[in-house]
């Protein structure tokens, strides 16, 4: 028992060697790895009975405020819901009324064609009539 915690001893003294050697010169790395030892650490200590209680006295005081926070995220919500609705059918709309107006383009161009082809062709049989070239 006595080894084990001599060599657990040893290897956080070696560890924490290695870490000092790789963060030399990068405090944010060496910062960042100092709050990983701390949170693991404090995670590792049970809390003390006022602890516990600070931490009821706060669940307690902070219960009003989170149920405020859902009541204005609910009224947010609910008031968001029209507007939004609003526009999906304005888009709506408007996407509707664009494909009747290239449909209605798109018939107009082919009734266009359709006349200027029957005129090219009363044409074309006009002058063959009449032997002109």
């Amino acid at each position: 028992m006595k080894d084990a915690g001599h060599t657990a001893g040893s290897g956080i003294k070696d560890a924490g060697h290695t870490v000092a050697n790789k963060t030399q010169g990068n405090p944010l790395a060496a910062g960042l790895i100092a709050f990983g030892v701390g949170l693991l650490v404090s995670a590792l200590i049970p809390p003390s009975d006022k602890e516990r209680e600070l931490a009821a006295t706060v669940e307690e005081k902070a219960q009003p405020l989170v149920e405020g926070v859902k009541d204005a995220a609910r009224e947010v919500g609910e008031n968001l819901r029209e507007p939004a609705k609003e526009a999906v059918e304005s888009v709506k709309g408007t996407a509707q009324d664009a494909a009747h107006n290239v449909a209605d383009d798109a018939k107009s161009s082919g009734q266009t064609v359709a006349d200027e082809t029957r005129r090219a062709a009363s044409r074309a049989q006009s002058d063959a009539g009449t032997g002109v070239s």
